[in-house]
């Protein structure tokens, strides 16, 4: 294929002999020979960056599966498997389906991320030997001479050596949205596109060397999101494994004493001691709740690489959002058409706008706006006998066109109007097109403090070849357009406001230019933006100057980073949003990124979360969905945790009382599954939208421990008093403790189910039915070996459990009260 830059010559040809086209650039206009990239490859001068979306599989698998809980429920199960019989190991499919929800929703982002880098994956021409090959990204090396068209995206950096209307769009380099035109000896970064005209560069960095691998490469680390569940319960899990220990060799010793005929009870009422301790469920209901938190996000298009990010977004205070491509999107809109010359019509100038735009084969996003507005179509051409190019707009046709260049500044046509006259029309800079001291450049530069963009339509009789067409210009009319806001962008930012989450603009655009979009969706410190140019370096006037303003503008890369640090500083948690490789290291330092499914590779490496249809208004549903899931997570943490607490404290109990622990395994599965398992992930997936608050830790223990405490106590108050009167029926003892602890739990549920809808009574009504159940149906009672004798010991044991039941009322009126004290 013939590229619009290939002017390549044979390879024996006398130009082909390298040439300076800059400071230690050479070209080659026939491109490096065969031996050349041969010799370069051996040299490793090759672009070997690896693209990578995300962490491999294996060490996906890895994270997942060797966990300390993991480990501590791992050797448990073990150990059931030796002694027997299965039922008492029914807690380690825990093990399985936590690894197994984690591994698979990690995979799922993986491939996700995957594809959208093979789909967004470019395929660059070089010239070679003469010729123009289209290569793979990995197989350009250095001093190749890559062709660049319309559309084409820099791979590597290099140096232009041919250029022909070339204009390159570097914004998702540094955030300024106006394309920079290009001249031979210019530099051009990798990462940036091409948006008109054509040309070459030749490759100066490549590989890891390239500006846009580099930054990639520095946020190429993979980190975790913050997770304060995730710490809380490791945290949890570190102080169990330390109690393990002495536990367990306190349990073996005095179980060993009492079941000394039968070694295998004594081990498995030493596992039926230890596996309470472990809030195993806890564990799997954080990643299943996570897990349908993706899922519900998943149908609105917003992909979350790891559980614990819609967590993280829920306890942002601070977002720090991009101008481009959040606020706004890629198109603009005319918003006035003034005219100067008082008698101008109106339905003429735009006749002759919607000509103009329509005579541009490749419209730039004002002329794209200017056809949306007075015209549907670029008209079709018609070849005359003269070969003047003709097109016909309502009487207008075009003799002569000349496209938009960021060079001069102006695009034109010459018109033969609808009288029959000729006369070229210029749309164009004011400042360019208008001479010194014009009295329309006045508002001009008013429209432009208020980020307007202006462009001035005028008349000339001078033809649009002579060196300068300007000359004699009859200005008639000034074009306002202003960026095309993104339509949920307002209700977006009203949700943040609403929700105490201040939103900050980071653009690389002008100050002025990004405090009148903010401005314009009402967002409150707008009217004072800060051109980042003047940002101070001193770390403590860096923060105090983040925390007070809110609109930044002119900032470059690094400075995005040192924001989102002199933010986090102060003890906010920070989210990111963006799309480009200026971008990437502050997503990665930030407690949350969130990247543009369009964006570019790196952004969406680094990132929590990707939105696949790049719409901002997504994030509200992530923020609610995060809510959702930390309110019922810590909602139901003290169910767990109550269970750990009486678990140390019977074990403790029975250490020093030597007498046989009164469950075994599958007792506490049955207790476990009923008051806490099973309504513990109904009760997570209930509506919640309170806003997430540090100290979950601090916070659930004080339930807990209380709790923990009095049930731990009724159950071995019950335990002894039944083991009083027949204590050789370890069958029956054992079910009246079964029946004190669950009445007991059963209370702690609906304390924290409060406040109480119809569902949430007929959850506790069904567990308690379900648990009627397991002690009344032969086979049930027969597998948990479960059997109420009698009649006293029964109701002691229920007369115990409505005591402590009194008792955890008390405790959770001092407890609220100080929850609504915070």
């Amino acid at each position: 294929m013939t590229h619009p830059a290939d002017r390549s010559t044979p390879a024996d040809d006398p130009a082909d002999a390298p040439a300076a086209a800059g400071p230690g650039t050479l070209v080659r206009p026939g491109g490096l020979s065969a031996a050349e990239v041969a010799q370069r490859v051996a040299q490793g001068q090759v672009n070997d960056v690896p693209v990578r979306s995300s962490r491999s599989v294996p060490e996906i698998v890895r994270a997942n599966v060797f966990t300390r809980f993991n480990a501590i429920i791992g050797v448990l199960f073990a150990v059931i498997l030796v002694v027997g019989p299965i039922q008492d190991g029914l807690f380690g499919l825990v093990i399985v389906a936590n690894t197994a929800i984690g591994v698979i929703q990690e995979v799922r982002a993986k491939r996700t991320l995957d594809s959208l880098a093979l789909i967004g994956e470019a395929r660059p021409e070089v010239r070679r030997d003469g010729q123009v090959a289209q290569i793979a990204v990995g197989e350009i090396v250095l001093d190749d001479t890559v062709l660049l068209g319309i559309g084409d995206k820099v791979i590597v950096d290099g140096e232009v050596t041919e250029a022909d209307g070339l204009e390159i769009d570097e914004s998702l380099l540094t955030g300024e949205p106006d394309p920079v035109h290009k001249r031979p000896g210019d530099a051009v970064m990798s990462g940036s596109f091409v948006v008109a005209g054509s040309g070459a560069f030749t490759a100066t960095k490549v590989g890891r060397e390239a500006y846009a691998a580099q930054l990639a490469e520095e946020a190429s680390r993979f980190t975790l999101v913050k997770s304060e569940l995730r710490t809380g319960i490791d945290t949890i899990l570190r102080f169990i494994t330390y109690l393990l220990v002495p536990t367990a060799i306190g349990l073996v010793i005095s179980q060993w004493s009492v079941e000394h005929n039968d070694w295998r009870e004594a081990v498995r009422r030493t596992v039926a001691g230890i596996v309470p301790m472990v809030p195993e469920g806890l564990v799997l209901l954080t990643s299943v709740a996570f897990a349908i938190g993706v899922v519900r996000l998943g149908r609105k298009q917003c992909l979350v690489q790891e559980l614990p990010a819609i967590e993280g977004l829920a306890r942002v205070d601070t977002v720090c959002l991009d101008k481009t491509g959040t606020l706004t999107e890629g198109g603009m809109d005319v918003q006035e058409l003034r005219a100067l010359d008082g008698d101008a019509q109106p339905g003429r100038l735009q006749q002759v706008l919607g000509t103009l735009a329509g005579a541009d084969a490749r419209p730039n996003p004002s002329m794209r706006a200017i056809l949306d507005a007075y015209g549907t179509a670029a008209p079709e051409d018609d070849r005359t006998g003269d070969g003047d190019s003709t097109a016909d707009g309502g009487g207008w046709r075009v003799l002569e066109a000349v496209p938009f260049s960021s060079a001069r500044k102006w695009s034109g046509a010459q018109l033969r109007e609808p009288d029959g006259a000729e006369a070229g029309w210029l749309l164009g800079a004011p400042d360019v097109l208008l001479p010194t001291g014009h009295p329309a450049l006045t508002a001009v530069d008013e429209l432009g403090a208020q980020g307007l963009r202006v462009l001035l339509l005028g008349r000339t009789t001078v033809p649009l070849d002579a060196p300068d067409p300007a000359k004699g210009l009859a200005p008639l009319a000034l074009l306002v357009l202003r960026q095309r806001l993104r339509p949920d962008a307002a209700a977006t930012l009203r949700y943040f406001e609403e929700q105490r989450v201040q939103a900050k603009v980071i653009s690389g655009d002008s100050a002025v230019s990004v405090g009148a979009v903010a401005a314009s969706l009402e967002l409150p410190g707008a009217d004072h933006p800060l051109d980042a140019r003047t940002l101070p370096t001193e770390p403590e006037a860096l923060a105090d100057t983040a925390e007070r303003t809110t609109v930044f503008g002119r900032v470059t890369p690094q400075q995005k980073r040192e924001l989102v640090g002199a933010l986090q500083s102060r003890g906010h948690h920070v989210a990111m949003t963006g799309d480009g490789v200026n971008d990437v290291l502050a997503l990665k330092d930030a407690d949350i990124g969130v990247a543009m499914g369009s964006g570019s590779e790196a952004t969406r490496a680094v990132a929590q979360i990707v939105l696949l249809n790049d719409s901002f208004a997504t994030l509200p549903s992530v923020v609610a969905e995060g809510r959702r899931v930390i309110g019922n997570i810590e909602r139901v943490a003290s169910l767990f945790l109550v269970k750990t607490v009486y678990s140390v404290l019977l074990a403790l109990l029975v250490v020093f009382t030597q007498v046989p622990y009164p469950f075994l395994p599958r007792h506490s599965t049955v207790l476990s599954a009923l008051t806490i398992g099973i309504p513990a992930f109904f009760l997570a997936l209930a509506p919640n939208n309170e806003r997430a608050r540090p100290g979950f830790v601090r916070r659930v223990l004080r339930l807990a421990i209380p709790g923990g405490v009095i049930a731990g106590t009724a159950t071995f108050v019950a335990y002894v008093l039944a083991r009083g009167d027949h204590a050789t029926d370890l069958k029956a003892d054992t079910s009246v403790a079964t029946l004190t602890l669950f009445i007991v739990a059963i209370w702690v549920l609906a304390i924290v189910a409060r406040p109480y809808t119809w569902w949430r009574l007929l959850l506790i009504a069904t567990m308690c039915g379900a648990f009627a159940l397991v002690l009344v149906v032969p086979w049930l009672s027969d597998f948990f070996q479960l059997k109420l004798v009698g009649i006293r010991d029964p109701w002691t044991g229920v007369a115990v459990a409505v005591v402590a039941g009194l008792l955890l009322e008390v405790v959770w009126r001092f407890v609220r009260r100080s929850l609504d004290e915070e």
